[in-house]
């Protein structure tokens, strides 16, 4: 199970950049709007000290890590919603994704020219959110005028439908966010159908300059936006996407160096990805044995079928138990057979909720 984040905001924010930081994986950075052309897709490994310690004890042929899947989405701009600045394919690029990184611009600069003029980090915020709550009253409406049609016919389940969309429908031409809408079990599966763009969760990624990454208290936009942000009860990441590309490039070693100079104790994108697996509700388990240590992420509600299905689909089809140990314990016994001597590897079955940080193996038999 991957995570997939989508990186909007407006053009010259500092996108493509922070897409760089984060794959590494070279897009086109230019100062001029619509330098990425068509969407970036980067695959990119989530650092996990205890993937690196469980193997440093197993001494497994490989290494696994679980995914990040990135994609840079080319800069949207006022009119977007109707179909200025390719803006059609690049929201349609955003419902295909789990979590939006609404990148903001919250520096100054005279050399990086910006699309409207000069940069004002709630206005920017405003202008991609509006379009994203223009094109779903365009998807609200299409789906309304459809079951205002079929709920001619009487039937009661299709009226229900009727009365949430157009209950939907008001609430979001009062600028409300799809996400902030009650749904009951009557409404839930027909406004799930529609992938709104404004119900999908939002982290926002506050772009500064390297003398705002250790203390940006002082930065009045990066206040605007962690308020707004408070408000809409999202997450905020304060970062340099420059300085993050520039870190990305560097061994383990001279990483760490370079972030005890900036002041810091971890990176930027070491951050972000830990509030998305937070904001997500995910967590990792892992599997070990001398062919491969390997990560693993899912809910963190999955029972251990559920889990074992992440791997193969026979997992969980033929699941019989989950031979269990969790990360502590095993570091602390040093190998899986002191870990049984011990009596700290459990036999769980099928209602057995994974925790973070879980060692399992799984027993099926299809």
């Amino acid at each position: 199970m991957g995570l997939r984040c989508g990186i909007v905001g407006l053009p010259n924010v500092g996108k493509s950049t922070l897409f760089n930081a984060l794959t590494n994986a070279g897009a086109e950075v230019g100062n001029f709007p619509f330098c990425t052309i068509d969407d970036n897709v980067g695959i990119i490994p989530i650092a996990d000290d205890r993937l690196h310690k469980l193997a440093e004890l197993v001494k497994p042929e490989k290494i696994t890590p679980t995914f990040l899947e990135v994609v840079d989405i080319a800069g949207l701009v006022k009119g977007a919603s109707e179909g200025k600045g390719r803006g059609n394919a690049f929201l349609a690029s955003i419902r295909e994704v789990d979590l939006i990184l609404h990148t903001v611009r919250c520096f100054k600069d005279d050399n990086v020219m910006h699309v409207e003029g000069s940069p004002d980090a709630m206005r920017d915020i405003h202008i991609i959110e509006d379009e994203l709550l223009l094109k779903d009253l365009e998807t609200i409406e299409k789906r309304e005028q459809k079951l205002s049609s079929q709920a001619r016919s009487g039937d009661k389940a299709t009226k229900d439908k009727l009365e949430a969309v157009s209950n939907l429908r008001k609430f979001v031409e009062d600028g409300n966010k799809a996400i902030n809408f009650q749904t009951d079990e009557r409404s839930s599966d027909v406004i799930r159908e529609m992938y709104l763009l404004s119900a999908i969760p939002v982290m926002y990624v506050c772009n500064v300059s390297e003398d705002d990454i250790a203390d940006s208290s002082g930065n009045e936009e990066v206040v605007r936006v962690k308020e707004y942000a408070e408000k809409e009860g999202s997450d905020v990441i304060v970062l340099s996407a420059q300085i993050e590309a520039e870190i990305a490039e560097l061994p383990y070693d001279e990483k760490k160096m370079f972030l005890e100079d900036l002041g810091l104790q971890s990176s930027g994108m070491d951050r972000l990805i830990k509030e998305a697996y937070r904001e997500l509700g995910l967590i990792t388990y892992f599997t070990q044995g001398p062919t491969e240590v390997r990560a693993w992420t899912v809910n963190k509600d999955a029972k251990a079928p559920q889990a074992a299905g992440v791997i193969h689909s026979d997992f969980e089809r033929g699941f019989i138990r989950a031979e269990t140990a969790s990360y502590e314990d095993f570091i602390q016994a040093g190998s899986e057979s002191v870990l049984k001597d011990t009596g700290k590897m459990r036999s769980e079955g099928k209602d057995y909720i994974v925790k973070d940080g879980d060692i399992i193996l799984f027993r099926f038999n299809v």
